[in-house]
């Protein structure tokens, strides 16, 4: 039984003024062949889930192509064509094998391709034609289209968010498509679409904790193959974009279509459970003064590169130097700039520099900042949190500084902070500390729920705010919640 794996994934956020390139994956994941296995053995990620459990049970894998390009604005045309030819390729030249697996996104957009995964589909489709069958892993915060159900045999989102599950699924892939092969399953899809979009919300509170439970019961039916909620990507302007069921049962359709109704009525009546109201970065702060215990951790949502944001905003950290705070830290903030003198004056120095705020003006102005440089690192560590650890990381050339009372790691990549190990590499032990502040949504709760005597969530403009009447989708086809309070979901917004 032969395999092949590949992986393309990006999260677009359609709002962003910076263009996705073959660069911007190249920064980050685009190798072939045997360095996929070598890359992600052992990793908790989709593909580690699927190598490993591909070895346990005498599977061979085949690697194609992997990319992988930080989130950001629209794919190039060039990019697109490029990515679609380096996995398509890379079938071709196989001789021979029995299925594909793959680990896409769900919330990719390209120049004139509103839906990316859909568009690879096609592609590997005509390549391998719709005997073979095609399994793919997905982000829950795909917007779920018509054209994916269509070229796919089984669509499996993470649960979780943060996504500590895509090892699962990776594993759920092989073990799927392994059944597939063997005549033991002939799955059929139900995809229910509603008109209702949300902003990033954890499934480690309700409201999205509930609907997850609601899917795993039904998923104890031996019918029931799978039940994902996907919370959809809002920072993406296309028609498709929003909360979606996707339900898979092993040959009955009927029973498909009937889960992924009951879900998306579940979803629909406690839709707004998923809009709580959010402190700026001033309240947050003071917040966090009252509070007995330590360290609280303050997680800037509105500025989350996870999401597609710059990562050099600063509305946080201006609050949080105004504020005269001791015993705090913020870790991180993209600024190669500062970076780069940090490191040409070396340790001890003491440097005058603007930090952040270079990309736009709606994530905060550059703070004029006199600092001490106390560590100099090359950035890179390996990952702890749940969610991928294992995997090596590199946040290029970082630096701590030190503010008054506030130390500061700034790194030359941008990427949210998803556990303690960019902290811990810099000197800072976070336990110690009154104050932590980060940039991420959700993701970070993975590796630090275990270690915050307390989360306070802050919004303020950015790409990935919480606000989303502050994004201007100027191309939905149809009315939806929140946009449109006076709308009903109903039988019309299915979709198989």
């Amino acid at each position: 039984m032969k395999i092949l794996i590949g992986e393309i994934a990006h999260e677009t956020n359609t709002f962003s003024n910076e263009k996705t390139t073959v660069e911007s994956f190249k920064e980050w994941r685009w190798i072939h062949g045997d360095e996929i296995i070598l890359k992600h053995r052992k990793v908790r990620d989709y593909l580690g889930g699927m190598i490993d459990r591909a070895e346990e049970t005498g599977v061979e894998v085949i690697p194609m192509f992997s990319a992988f390009a930080m989130p950001s604005g629209v794919i190039t045309q060039e990019t697109y064509k490029r990515l679609i030819s380096e996995l398509t390729d890379s079938i071709k030249a196989v001789a021979e094998y029995d299925a594909v697996c793959l680990a896409l996104h769900g919330a990719g957009v390209a120049e004139d391709v509103d839906d990316l995964e859909g568009g690879i589909l096609a592609a590997v489709r005509e390549v391998i034609g719709y005997k073979i069958p095609v399994v793919v892993t997905l982000d829950l915060h795909g917007n779920i289209t018509d054209q994916m159900v269509r070229e796919a045999d089984v669509l499996l989102g993470v649960n979780f968010y943060p996504h500590i599950d895509c090892y699962e699924r990776g594993i759920e892939a092989i073990d799927i498509t392994k059944k597939i092969l063997l005549g033991e399953i002939q799955p059929k899809m139900s995809l229910k679409k509603l008109p209702l979009m949300i902003p990033t919300s954890t499934t480690d509170l309700p409201p999205a904790n509930i609907i997850n439970e609601l899917c795993w019961a039904h998923e104890e039916n031996e019918a029931i193959i799978d039940c994902t909620f996907f919370h959809g990507f809002p920072y993406t302007d296309i028609p498709e974009v929003g909360v979606s069921v996707v339900t898979v049962t092993n040959n009955d359709q009927a029973l498909a279509d009937q889960i992924a109704e009951e879900i998306a009525i579940e979803i629909w009546n406690t839709k707004e459970k998923f809009f709580p109201d959010i402190d700026n970065p001033e309240e947050g702060i003071n917040r966090a003064l009252k509070i007995e215990g330590k360290p609280i951790v303050i997680n800037e949502n509105s500025d989350n590169p996870g999401g597609g944001t710059p990562g050099d905003g600063t509305h946080l950290l201006s609050a949080m130097i105004k504020a005269n705070l001791e015993n705090a830290c913020f870790g991180f903030i993209y600024d190669p700039e500062v970076v780069n003198i940090a490191h040409e004056r070396g340790v001890g120095a003491s440097i005058e520099v603007l930090l952040g705020g270079k990309t736009d003006d709606m994530h905060g102005r550059p703070v004029p900042i006199k600092a001490y440089v106390k560590t100099l690192t090359d950035g890179k560590f390996i990952q702890s949190s749940p969610m991928g650890r294992g995997a090596r990381v590199d946040y290029g050339k970082s630096a701590r500084i030190v503010v008054g009372g506030i130390d500061i790691v700034v790194c030359s990549k941008r990427s949210q902070t998803l556990d303690e190990q960019i902290f811990l590499l810099h000197g800072i032990n976070i336990r110690s500390y009154k104050i932590v502040a980060l940039k991420s949504s959700q993701h970070f709760r993975a590796g630090f729920e275990p270690l915050a005597h307390e989360i306070i969530p802050v919004d303020s403009p950015g790409l990935s705010s919480f606000n989303l009447y502050s994004f201007k989708h100027t191309r939905l086809t149809k009315p939806v919640y929140p946009f449109i309070k006076e709308i009903e979901f109903s039988q019309e917004d299915k979709v198989k």
